[in-house]
């Protein structure tokens, strides 16, 4: 029988084993010949996703790839899948990659068919199934460079097309209201990287992206300059996604929210045009909209002196028209806070109705207290999860110099985002990590230790006989197994 190759067997120092302090009267040595080892065993479910969304094929048809296929070892659809799935298990820098790439799980979910890497066409490659760094810096730096090496160019509006395409297959068909969040985020600069400029808000340079989701689902990702007013390209955004939805969603009411920086008239005058869109956008307060919580601050002042609160609330809501901005006036809900030491105001404008819609149950649901308090104040939901992708993702990582490259990685770190929305809204919907962020799905779902045996037939994942969350992984994968076609 033949005798296994350990690092107590072998005579390279390099191979010695590693000894620690002794457990009772067990040594504790270790070495590194557990052969092919991995711990993203969890990449195997965000394969299935992908698979079901199309999201690398259907990436990959918005490049053009001009390389000799004869000499190719790395297709643009491979290329993508290990740059999304290596941003969703937590390496968002490419010179991650040059480790990476040697992992025979990341390759097997990247459909490389030799995961070990064994029949390079460059033989200097043998071992390295997947791409290194550079391979996946050009494909980022392409369209800002012509030269012999940079060949692969992608399309950007065919780009941004398919991340809001691949985000409404996610909505179901049969909804009847979708709520569709505006927001705009600024990702701080760290270098001379092209339309940087200066912020007063953030008081220091960075880029100004427009986020739309609808829920949890990314929408839209569009990196503007910091110089641009938050307005510009909303409303040509808003038709896009609009028309996107209505395609998925035939007999969906959209509403649109929003904080102040959206609640201009061209905003709301769009969606007034619009059949069935709505909106439900922050508004500024100016003089003559305090003038006119006068009374209800009086009430507000009374009530907390009678009942001793530390903080009484009121609302209210009335007709409004600016001076100028506005050719007729629109519903304004307000509220006022009297506390122990401030009072605060707050307004927002909508052209929902008070009275609710026929069709629904509850009719009280746009009154102005609930308005404010459950519709409005529930976009903070989407700054979390702005947050995720900033946090979770380094979704603010723009550390290429060029402005055309900051936005591929601003979609491929939203499409990153939608995977682990997806594995945790198909895969764990009703179990403890079905409200779990998108780190939190990484860690107990996504980091899991296996070891990966490669033969003929099969490719055999081993993974941790100690793994704690194993019941949960093994539901999340029957589910995904399940899920419908991509053309679902």
């Amino acid at each position: 029988m033949k005798t296994p190759h350990t690092a107590s067997s072998s005579t390279d120092c390099n191979d010695q084993p590693l000894l620690f302090q002794d457990l009772g009267a067990r040594k504790v040595v270790a070495d590194f010949s557990g052969g092919a080892l991995s711990n993203d065993a969890g990449a195997l479910l965000l394969r299935e996703v992908d698979r079901d969304l199309g999201v690398s094929r259907g990436l990959a048809k918005c490049f053009t790839d001009r390389r000799d296929q004869r000499f190719v070892d790395h297709t643009v659809e491979e290329l993508l899948s290990q740059r999304l799935y290596g941003l969703a298990l937590g390496y968002e820098d490419l010179n991650d990659h040059q480790l990476l790439r040697r992992d025979p799980l990341l390759a097997a979910a990247c459909e490389k068919t030799d995961p070990l890497g064994m029949n390079r066409l460059h033989r200097t490659e043998e071992g390295v199934a997947l791409a290194g760094p550079c391979t996946l810096n050009r494909l980022e730096l392409s369209n800002n460079r012509n030269s012999r090496y940079h060949k692969i160019a992608h399309d950007p509006q065919l780009v941004q097309d398919c991340v809001l395409a691949l985000g409404v297959r996610s909505l179901p068909k049969e909804t009847s209201e979708i709520i569709v969040d505006l927001d705009a985020m600024g990702h701080l600069l760290y270098g001379q990287q092209e339309g940087r400029n200066f912020h007063r808000y953030y008081d220091d340079y960075c880029y100004l992206p427009l986020y739309i989701f609808a829920g949890d689902v990314p929408l839209w990702a569009q990196l503007r300059t910091s110089d641009v007013d938050p307005i510009q390209g909303v409303v040509p955004a808003l038709e896009k996604v609009t028309w996107a939805i209505r395609r998925r969603c035939p007999k969906a009411r959209l509403i649109v929210r929003g904080d102040c920086s959206f609640s201009r008239d061209e905003v709301m005058t769009w969606c007034e045009g619009q059949s069935d869109v709505y909106y439900c956008l922050g508004f500024a307060r100016n003089e003559a909209l305090i003038n006119r919580l006068a009374r209800v601050f009086s009430d507000a002042r009374a009530a907390r002196c009678l009942s001793g609160a530390a903080m009484v609330r009121r609302f209210t809501d009335f007709e409004y028209q600016t001076v100028r901005s506005w050719e007729h006036a629109r519903r304004m809900v307000a509220k006022a806070e009297v506390g122990t030491q401030v009072e605060d105001s707050r307004f927002v404008v909508t052209n929902l109705p008070a009275a609710g819609f026929r069709e629904d149950q509850d009719r009280a649901r746009f009154t102005a207290e609930r308005l404010y308090e459950q519709l409005y104040c529930g976009r903070g939901e989407m700054e979390n999860v702005l947050k995720q992708q900033v946090l979770d993702l380094e979704g603010d990582r723009m550390s290429t110099h060029y402005f055309a490259s900051n936005q591929l990685r601003l979609w491929l770190s939203t499409l990153a985002y939608l995977l682990l929305e997806r594995v945790r809204t198909a895969g764990c919907q009703g179990t403890e990590l079905g409200r779990a962020t998108a780190g939190s799905i990484r860690r107990k779902l996504l980091k899991v230790a296996a070891q990966v045996r490669i033969s003929v037939r099969r490719v055999y994942v081993q993974m941790s006989s100690a793994y704690v969350w194993a019941d949960l992984f093994r539901l999340c994968h029957r589910r995904l197994m399940t899920l419908c076609s991509p053309s679902g």
